[in-house]
């Protein structure tokens, strides 16, 4: 079986833990995941199996990813979140909701952003999360991360709940600490469900308890979910048989950028790229082998 599956994942798993589980369920080796959840988060996770795996950098890289955060003013934690030890506090911050989304538009398009001290990015060849636990936390450069949106979902007491849309890289327990900075205060991520990644919605994800192996196939998405939003290319059989040989072709349409190439039944047979209507495929499946 190739495809994917849209976990909810739960509270308290690492992504990991989902694929292992996925795998004794699904008694399929190749399984992977399209971009880590923490473990105190909850939400989506894009699980591929198969050959579906050979998508999941489109999945996990290339796609808008969209969170519904709850962060807490008042206290600062070294690890940025609920799960951090309490390092600094402040009075919570007096504003207005305009002034609120004044601040909040602040953190809107391509910003930089300096990663959590705890995380599992990697400083000196070890992840930042194995220094913390030596009582190290090196000071890491500010990244460039895009937030496409922050929509104000409610703002009271020391609790405000917001919905973001963002890029590849960003950290919401970040942005939490940021936005409490702003403010002239100290917050930290107190709760995060992924909403979204890409086309896989919270809305279409499948509960990990409820998976059996009875029921896993039909929870399945088929593997051009991953490109559902790229242009479209049927081959003729001239073009598929170059193609399924990796040569390049001069497509019938005008084409630009990346394409997904599917034969006359619909399968997905490629990815490719396409400049002025040279089409050169990137990746070529066969999905019976």
């Amino acid at each position: 079986m190739h495809g994917f599956i849209n976990i909810n994942k739960p509270l308290g798993m690492t992504s990991h833990d989902v694929v292992s589980r996925v795998r004794r369920i699904s008694g399929i080796r190749r399984v992977g995941h399209a971009g880590t959840l923490d473990p105190q988060a909850d939400g989506v996770l894009v699980v591929a199996l198969g050959h579906a795996t050979r998508l999941i950098e489109y999945v996990q890289d290339d796609t808008v990813k969209g969170y519904t955060a709850t962060v807490r003013f008042g206290t600062a934690t070294d690890s940025d979140d609920a799960s951090g030890q309490v390092i600094h506090t402040a009075p919570v911050p007096a504003v207005s909701t305009e002034q609120l989304l004044t601040h909040l538009r602040a953190f809107t398009g391509n910003i930089l952003q300096v990663p959590p001290k705890v995380s599992a990015l990697h400083h000196d060849g070890q992840r930042m999360y194995d220094l913390a636990r030596q009582g190290i936390a090196p000071d890491l450069p500010a990244r460039p991360v895009t937030i496409h949106t922050i929509e104000l979902l409610s703002w009271q007491a020391d609790t405000l709940v917001i919905d973001v849309h963002c890029g590849k890289g960003t950290y919401i327990r970040a942005l939490a600490r940021d936005i409490g900075v702003a403010l002239a205060s100290v917050a930290h991520l107190r709760a995060l469900t992924r909403s979204r990644v890409g086309q896989f919605l919270l809305s279409q994800s499948v509960a990990l308890d409820a998976l059996t192996p009875g029921n896993f196939a039909a929870h399945m998405t088929s593997v051009a979910h991953a490109v559902a939003d790229w242009p479209h290319y049927q081959l003729n059989a001239a073009e598929l048989t170059h193609i399924q040989h990796g040569r390049s072709f001069d497509s019938r349409s005008p084409l630009n950028g990346r394409v997904a190439l599917f034969d006359e039944q619909g399968t997905l047979v490629a990815v490719a790229r396409c400049d002025d209507q040279r089409v050169v495929p990137m990746k070529v499946f066969a999905w019976e082998s």
